[in-house]
């Protein structure tokens, strides 16, 4: 027995000898980081890419009048005031930004053109002086103070000028041999930094909707309902079709605009439930963004999902595809998680420069520290691809899904309707499809749903879960 021990002790130390020397192989010969994509560090590519975030600088002033003593003190020798030329005076109105020193301590830096030098402080100043502002925006490379250029829809670009700036310089050398001096505008060389004017993180995701209504149906009932909902979004039928099958098969008279009443109502009332489910989503979010029609106008619609479970953890439709729906779409799935993950999180996204400035805003805003995984391409070209395609992959297949259900409706007629149309479509997805991953099975069961013996009654009971999430709601804002 003791030699049998002994044996497997020596066999373990032997394995572990092989594991080291496996591990020194790789670390001299198998980088460990490699570049996400060779293309993607080109100078055309310098645009997507968002730079870090600016230094802040805050002026702190300083008393004249400690400062001489302190010279002095320290040197045993005062600062004498400057004499003036009489053609050039200084006029008595104009004292330091800094330390307040009067007129008889400045000089004229740079003759009239402006510029002053305090003897106290040092000091340059203009009009314009920083320490005449609350705060600036400093490159983080060169220091030099960012200049306010473009206002957008929903940011403030500020841009380095100084042409001394290292990130400048290193930009500008990567530029082609045979670019013309002209062309240089069309490459991003400068630092350039984002402010936000609008707070996305302050915007409520869970509103109570206008479109909640109380069901009293005057001629129908809400097994109808249930009806239509069933034929619209399980089995992809428009408004039309639907009030047809319903009138083919089960001999009801429904118009095409009641069925579209009742999907609008319906979705209003599910989404919070649909939206504030807890998913216990695991590390791997994989988003995408696709687009759809909204009155002929392309609008676009932003997923973020689980990659292990496959649920949609966070949406948004917009009209334009902005950073903005981006930040909301992370907000709503990153509010899933109970305790957030952080740098265990992986997220995976395409080469759009959308994702990491949302993800340097979520950082900034609310502590949501995490990386951004950039899958680019079609092929896997590179080590990260290699890795991450599946991920990819998944994502691209539900917008494949959801183009289906969508295909047959042309389009949507209003932003309201294609926010609760996409909202409605991913209740269904959540809940009801069944999913060859989970064995045929919704990817979420709800207790419930187990009674209910056919489709048209689970729409019906989540509505009534709907229904009482809202209720929940306007308590908790009451008190």
């Amino acid at each position: 027995m003791n030699s049998i021990i002994t044996y497997l002790m020596l066999y373990n130390q032997y394995l572990l000898k092989q594991i080291s020397q496996l591990l020194l192989l790789i670390a001299k010969h198998i980088p460990l980081k490699q570049w996400a994509f060779d293309d993607s560090h080109s100078p055309e590519y310098q645009k997507f890419k968002v730079d870090k975030l600016p230094k802040i600088f805050i002026p702190e002033t300083v008393d004249y009048q400690l400062l001489l003593a302190y010279y002095q003190h320290k040197y045993g020798k005062t600062v004498k005031p400057i004499k003036h030329k009489s053609d050039n005076p200084i006029y008595e109105t104009i004292v330091c930004p800094r330390c307040g020193a009067p007129h008889q301590y400045l000089y004229k830096n740079n003759g009239s053109k402006g510029q002053y030098l305090c003897k106290v402080c040092n000091e340059r100043f203009n009009e314009t002086n920083i320490f005449n502002r609350p705060l600036s925006l400093r490159c983080p490379y060169c220091g030099h103070i960012l200049v306010p250029k473009k206002d957008r829809k929903h940011f403030r670009i500020h841009k380095c000028t100084n042409t001394k700036c290292s990130y400048y310089r290193q930009n500008l050398s990567k530029l082609p041999k045979d670019v013309k001096p002209s062309d240089k505008h069309k490459y991003k060389l400068h630092y350039i930094y984002r402010e936000f004017t609008i707070d996305f993180f302050k915007m409520d995701l869970h509103a109570l909707p206008k479109q909640a209504v109380s069901f009293n149906f005057k001629k129908f009932n809400a097994h109808i309902m249930g009806l239509c909902l069933t034929y619209h979004v399980n089995l992809k039928l428009s408004t039309r079709q639907t009030a047809h099958a319903l009138e083919e098969v089960h001999g009801i008279k429904v118009s095409h605009t009641m069925v579209a009443n009742y999907a609008m109502s319906a979705a209003a009332v599910i989404k919070p439930f649909t939206d504030t489910f807890d998913y216990k989503p695991a590390n791997i979010l994989s988003a995408d963004e696709t687009y759809i029609k909204v009155k002929g106008i392309k609008h676009y619609v932003w997923i973020i999902m689980d990659a292990c479970k496959k649920s949609i953890l966070g949406y948004q439709v917009s009209d334009t595809r902005a950073v903005g729906p981006c930040i909301l779409a992370m907000r709503m799935a990153f509010e899933k998680f109970k305790t957030f993950p952080g740098k265990a999180l992986k997220f995976i996204a395409d080469g759009y420069s959308a994702y990491p400035l949302a993800s340097q805003q979520c950082k900034l805003e609310k502590g949501w520290d995490f990386d951004v995984t950039q899958v680019i391409g079609l092929t896997n070209d590179d080590a990260v691809s290699t890795e991450f395609r599946w991920v990819k992959q998944v994502v691209e297949r539900l917008n494949r899904t959801f183009k289906s259900s969508y295909r047959v409706t042309c389009g949507y007629g209003s932003e309201d309707g294609a926010l609760y149309g996409v909202s409605l479509w991913v209740a269904y997805y959540n809940f009801l499809r069944p999913h060859p991953y989970n064995y045929w099975k919704p990817l979420n069961a709800l207790d419930a749903l187990k009674d209910a013996e056919n489709m048209p009654a689970k729409w019906q009971i989540l509505i009534y879960l709907g229904q009482k999430t809202i209720l929940n709601m306007q308590q908790t804002r009451v008190v």
